[in-house]
């Protein structure tokens, strides 16, 4: 043993604490927002009890699009950075070429995300809280004056402990840090602890304001193996709609940037959330994250052109309302979208040969996954989140079978992970330039104590 290792462990310890304690925060911070976001949309129940008929389509027209504005004015005004899920700029800290500006991102994520999700848009909480773990991790570091490295650990601690409270999934948040930051990510024993340990802490506060259990609990019976080459087909249809969503995703935001720069910046948040307001109550698979849509879509024995239409209202509400600028994530809308096209495929397959019962089900959890894999191409995290999200255990076969089998089209067909899309996109804009990938042998390749490249 060398002098300086028995110096390193209480320094150690207190890098250890210090992840605790942005877990502990960022479990509070990210349970409080979702009991926030919950609430704020309660408001159409309001309207309901003192308008009737056209009046009251009006009222939620008007209410969503005031809303939808306020967050956007938020954002434009305090934190440009704040717009959208957030895990871009993350990884664009870690990597140097973005700034955690904590004092603006936290309140501003915090309300205008409460906001926009309250107003009924299609967007997640999950991106929200990411962000915010991880400005709570740069506020502690920079209290704390962490090195460098230290500081970059810290941060990628602080986003999976976001993650580990919007969906009580503390392993899918930590594998989300190996998997999705593993070009940037700092790492060695003590930044991998500490990202760990933070995940754990904020599941624990988590766990203890919002309650144990699956998220999205759902009842799902094994499938007999005879099934499984259904599931490679599925995997290969998620593979082309999450290249579709991609795509899709970003060419929504350049147009919406190119209206706000011709007409006003406002001009489409103020129609979206003018539209999303009466749909609230004509068509409410249309708004939201889609969370409860998800848990319900399996057992309501929907038509097959019914489920396409589903699909279609989810891919369009998703593209109109993360190209507002507000907020929010796309991770809950990813999981809604994938289950509707799941179970639209189990439906088809039932008119062709006859499934056995729960099948549609297993279908629709294994297509959240899949999908998650092709559009974020993180195909482990999609395994163990839909299995932390569901408690769905005993198809895990057929979820891995369609994770690898949509990321496997995806990159056959040329797509990028979407946080890698939407990130290149942000320093185009901001005229960063972005320095050439590190070669594979030299990621994580530091000494954990020297502090040096080794």
């Amino acid at each position: 043993m060398t002098s300086a290792e028995p110096a390193q462990k209480p320094r150690d310890v207190v890098y250890y604490a210090l992840a605790a304690v942005v877990g502990f925060l960022g479990g509070g911070v990210g349970a409080g927002f979702h009991w926030a976001t919950s609430k704020a949309g309660e408001w159409p129940l309001l309207l309901r009890d003192h308008f009737q008929g056209p009046a009251l389509y009006a009222a939620l027209s008007a209410g969503a699009a005031v809303m939808v504005a306020l967050a956007v004015f938020l954002v434009r005004r305090f934190a440009p950075e704040a717009a959208g899920s957030g895990v871009q700029e993350i990884e664009g800290a870690l990597e140097g070429l973005r700034e955690v500006r904590w004092k603006r991102v936290l309140p501003v994520k915090f309300a205008g995300g409460v906001l926009a999700l309250g107003s009924g848009l299609v967007a997640g909480r999950e991106g929200p809280t990411i962000h915010m773990g991880a400005s709570i991790a740069k506020a502690i570091s920079e209290a704390t004056h962490l090195d460098l490295r230290d500081s970059r650990g810290l941060l990628a601690a602080g986003a999976a402990a976001g993650l580990a409270a919007a969906f009580n999934a503390p392993l899918a948040a930590i594998l989300f840090v190996i998997e999705e930051t593993r070009r940037q990510f700092p790492y060695g024993l003590r930044t991998y602890s500490a990202v760990i340990i933070c995940s754990v802490a904020s599941a624990i506060v988590a766990e203890a304001i919002g309650g144990t259990g699956p998220d999205m609990q759902m009842t799902v019976a094994a499938v007999p193996l005879w099934l499984l080459p259904a599931f490679i087909l599925l995997g290969a249809v998620l593979g082309i709609v999450g290249i579709a969503f991609n795509a899709a995703l970003v060419a929504s935001l350049d147009a919406a940037r190119g209206l706000a720069v011709r007409v006003s910046p406002y001009l489409l948040p103020v129609l979206v959330g003018a539209a999303v307001g009466p749909l609230l109550v004509l068509r409410p698979e249309a708004t939201f994250g889609g969370e409860l849509l998800a848990v319900s879509l399996p057992g309501m024995g929907l038509s097959a052109l019914t489920l396409a239409g589903i699909v279609a209202i989810r891919f369009v509400m998703t593209m109109a309302s993360y190209s507002t600028g507000i907020p929010g994530g796309i991770f809950a809308p990813i999981l809604a979208l994938a289950t509707a096209v799941g179970v639209l495929v189990a439906t088809l397959l039932g008119a062709l040969v006859p499934l056995p019962e729960g099948a549609v089900a297993a279908f629709g959890v294994a297509a959240m996954g899949g999908l998650f894999s092709a559009t974020v191409r993180a195909p482990l995290v999609g395994m163990v989140l839909v299995a932390e999200l569901t408690g769905a255990y005993d198809i895990l076969v057929p979820v891995i079978l369609t994770c690898v089998t949509a990321n496997l089209v995806a990159e056959a067909l040329g797509g990028k992970p979407i946080y890698e899309v939407l990130l290149d996109r942000t320093l185009r804009l901001a005229g960063t330039p972005r320095p050439p990938e590190p070669a594979e042998d030299a990621i994580g390749g530091w000494d954990e104590r020297e502090r040096r490249p080794s």
